[in-house]
């Protein structure tokens, strides 16, 4: 009776559930960081991998295509995942920023993003090629998801791509976030990541706002508004150019 109780509770307020349930996995994450591993791998890494390890089981679990929002007791996960506090959180992490240091970016901000999404790009081709898919749809929403796991879907469902094309271009963008977020803290030092100029320059290289926020936490938490920043507009600029001009660019070729 009284854990159908709490089940009742826990179900009738699925947001405040969803909260509980990632309040609990950053913790537990950051405290797997901090013991096992010394600080070396970021509590968000390990977060992010924790979350894609629970969504594998709440699938299997329930042989649906929601991942853990597939268990009714969890489904507040499902909006607490969904796009619109996504992109909040994204937009969010850029107000701590200051607009003097961003005006000091200049033409090497601006070409930065540019850059960043078109090498992730052909990167993210060369691996659908590897995959065996030559179609122009296929090649630019595998593309697409390397350049993050955001623009990926968002180009897909754009192409009418195939899901599972665009659960490939979502695994790829996310296989980049962990490994830019683990691997910061390691080359920092060594390409100069240390004020905010190169923060928002590498923020334009890199893109993916979760890798790259995360990161620079574990660089330097004072980086991140700045990384935050051209990773935001990273993320945008390749919904702009992935699904029209990169897509046309690919079709030409293949």
């Amino acid at each position: 009776m009284f854990l159908e109780a709490i089940t009742n509770v826990l179900e009738g307020n699925g947001l405040i559930t969803g909260f509980v349930i990632v309040g609990v996995t950053m913790y537990v994450a950051y405290l797997i960081s901090g013991k096992l591993t010394r600080g070396i791998v970021h509590g968000s890494a390990i977060a992010i991998v924790l979350g894609l390890v629970l969504a594998y089981f709440g699938g299997v679990y329930t042989e649906g295509t929601k991942g853990l929002a597939d268990v009714s007791l969890f489904a507040g996960i499902g909006l607490l995942g969904g796009s619109m506090l996504r992109d909040f959180a994204i937009v969010a992490t850029s107000f701590g920023a200051n607009f003097d240091e961003i005006k000091k970016a200049g033409a090497r901000g601006v070409s930065s993003l540019f850059i960043g999404v078109g090498l992730s790009f052909v990167v993210g081709v060369l691996i659908a090629l590897l995959f065996g898919y030559n179609d122009a749809v296929s090649l630019t929403t595998i593309g697409a998801g390397a350049v993050t796991y955001i623009v990926g879907p968002i180009t897909g469902a754009a192409l009418n791509a195939s899901s599972e094309v665009i659960a490939i271009s979502i695994a790829a963008g996310l296989i980049k976030s962990v490994l830019v977020m683990v691997g910061t803290p390691f080359v920092a030092k060594y390409i100069g990541l240390d004020n905010p100029l190169s923060a928002m320059v590498y923020g334009g290289l890199m893109g993916t706002t979760s890798g790259v926020t995360g990161g620079l936490a574990a660089t330097d938490v004072r980086l991140v508004p700045y990384g935050a920043v051209t990773a935001t507009f990273y993320t945008g600029l390749g919904c702009l150019l992935c699904p029209t001009l990169l897509y046309i660019l690919t079709g030409l070729v293949w």
